[in-house]
């Protein structure tokens, strides 16, 4: 019932940001004013026909009027204190999620501590799509496409995470990134 009504809202909201009526919107979708008027009210559920027809009306997505986005909205903070470890490999460097989970985000973005002596070994080795990585402190001797490169605090990289790379930290610090990886 939540989820009706939500979508009846959406719906309301869109049309009238347009400044359709009622009618109008009904006439387009092929739907009596009536049945609008229900699935507005929460009181008639669309066949997912109907709702695609809303939606294309209404110049937006079915995605949209579902809702798909609204998890990001709903909580968009991750306090310092707050952020999910997500695993270590066996050399010691840490992942950590910057952002919450959520199978509709186009990017993944990471905080990674490198130890001493830690690599990228298993971690990192399955995605497509591009990376970019922010060093906010240590260095990291990088590797990318058979090609050295040495990076310090305030330096970044930018690639196709196909591309084959490694990473290792052979300073006496820890080196910190931020690392982030679109869909």
């Amino acid at each position: 019932m939540i989820i009706m009504k939500r979508i009846g809202e959406r719906i309301n909201f869109k049309r009238k940001q347009l400044n359709l009526q009622l009618n109008d919107l009904a006439k387009k979708v092929g739907i009596s004013p009536s049945a609008l008027s229900q699935i507005e009210k929460a009181k008639a559920f669309p066949s997912i026909i109907t709702l695609k027809s809303i939606a294309e009306n209404l110049f937006t997505t079915v995605g949209e009027l579902i809702g798909e986005n609204e998890s990001l909205q709903k909580n968009p903070i991750v306090k310092k204190d707050n952020m999910k470890f997500v695993e270590q490999n066996e050399t010691g460097t840490e992942i950590f999620l910057l952002a919450h989970h959520d199978l509709n985000k186009q990017m993944d973005t990471y905080f990674v501590k490198f130890i001493q002596g830690s690599d990228l070994q298993g971690l990192f080795s399955s995605n497509s799509g591009q990376t970019f990585c922010y060093i906010v402190s240590g260095e990291i001797s990088f590797n990318l496409e058979m090609k050295n490169y040495f990076l310090q605090k305030g330096d970044s990289i930018y690639f196709n995470s196909k591309s084959p790379f490694s990473a290792i930290n052979n300073s006496n610090d820890i080196c910190e990134l931020v690392w982030i990886i679109s869909a």
